[in-house]
C-alpha cells in the first residue's frame, strides 16, 4: 500500500533545504516526527505553506539534533531553550526543532512516536506527529496574534472519528477545561455534524468541575502569556506555568517577554 504524501512546499528552494536536512537527520539516525503546518495537511488535507518545517524530538535528543544539522551547514539557533532550537537557512527560512510546548505542558514523549502515522514527505519515510498530540499542542495556543482554534476543530473534523479519547484525555490532565472548551466550540462550528462522544464531554466536565486551585492563581498564562502579563505584573496573581506550580523556570519565563516590552501600569 503507498503511503499518504503530505504535500511539498511550493517553491525549490525550500524543497532543497528541507531535503538536505532531512537527509542529514536520517543520516545520523537522529528519530523525529514531521508536524506543523505539513503535518496539519497529512490529516486534514489543508495545506498552508510557510517559510518553516516543524519537528519533533525527545528533548534528550534536541542537542543532538541541532548539533547534526550544524554540521550540515545551517546557521543554529535556540531562542528558547526550553522547549525550541531551530535552524536557519541563508534565504531566511528555518526548521523548528520542537521537544516541548511553550508553556512546558505537552513534552515529547515515547508515545508521540509509538502512535505517529507513516508518510512520504520530499520522496522520504517519514513519522509524522500523532493526531491526538497535535491537537493537545496546539489546544494551548490562544494569543491575540496566534490562535490555532480552527485547526482544532479541523482536526477534530477529520480526524475525530479515529481518535484515541482516552489517551487524549489523559494528555489534558489537570487542563480538561482546555479541551472541553474546544470540543464545546467544535459542535458550534459544525453543527450538523457527528458530535463528539458523550462519554468524552461527561468525563471532561465532570473532572472540569472538580478542579479547583487555592491562592490567587492564573492560568491563562499557559494560553496567551502575553495577554494575561497584567494580571502577574500588577493584578498580584500567581502565574501558573512558574514553578513550582508549573514546569517553567523565571528565565524560560523571562523569554517569552516581547523585545520591547515595558512595564504594565
Amino acid at each position: 500500500m503507498a503511503l499518504k504524501s503530505i504535500p511539498p512546499p511550493p517553491d525549490p528552494v525550500s524543497i532543497d533545504f528541507y531535503r538536505s536536512a532531512l537527509e542529514a537527520l536520517d543520516a545520523a539516525h537522529v528519530r523525529f516526527l514531521v508536524g506543523g503546518g505539513f503535518g496539519l495537511a497529512y490529516f486534514t488535507g489543508i495545506s498552508r505553506y510557510t517559510k518553516d518545517l516543524d519537528i519533533f524530538v525527545r528533548p534528550g535528543e534536541s542537542r543532538y539534533a541541532l548539533d547534526t544539522l550544524t554540521a550540515a551547514g545551517f546557521r543554529p539557533e535556540w531562542p528558547w531553550p526550553h522547549f525550541l532550537a531551530r535552524v536557519v537557512s541563508d534565504g531566511g527560512r528555518f526548521i523548528d526543532i520542537l521537544y516541548n510546548s511553550g508553556n512546558g505542558l505537552t513534552p515529547v514523549d515515547d508515545d508521540w512516536f509509538v502512535h505517529a502515522s507513516e508518510g512520504e514527505f520530499l520522496g522520504r519515510r517519514v513519522l509524522v506527529a500523532p493526531a491526538e498530540e497535535t491537537l493537545w499542542s496546539k489546544c494551548f495556543v490562544q494569543e491575540r496574534d496566534r490562535y490555532d482554534g480552527a485547526d482544532v476543530a479541523h482536526l477534530l473534523l477529520r480526524r475525530s472519528a479515529t481518535f484515541d479519547w482516552p489517551r487524549l484525555i489523559r494528555r489534558f490532565q489537570g487542563h480538561e477545561p482546555v479541551l472541553l472548551a474546544q470540543l464545546i466550540l467544535f459542535h458550534y462550528v459544525y453543527p450538523g455534524e457527528p458530535r463528539i462522544p458523550d462519554w468524552v464531554l461527561s468525563e471532561l466536565q465532570q473532572r472540569a468541575e472538580s478542579g479547583s486551585a487555592d491562592g490567587r492563581l492564573c492560568r491563562g498564562t499557559n494560553l496567551a502569556p502575553h495577554q494575561y502579563r497584567q494580571d502577574i505584573e500588577q493584578w498580584g496573581f500567581d502565574d501558573a506555568r512558574r514553578q513550582p506550580l508549573g514546569p517553567l523556570r523565571a528565565d524560560d519565563i523571562a523569554r517569552f517577554a516581547p523585545p520591547d516590552a515595558q512595564p504594565i501600569h
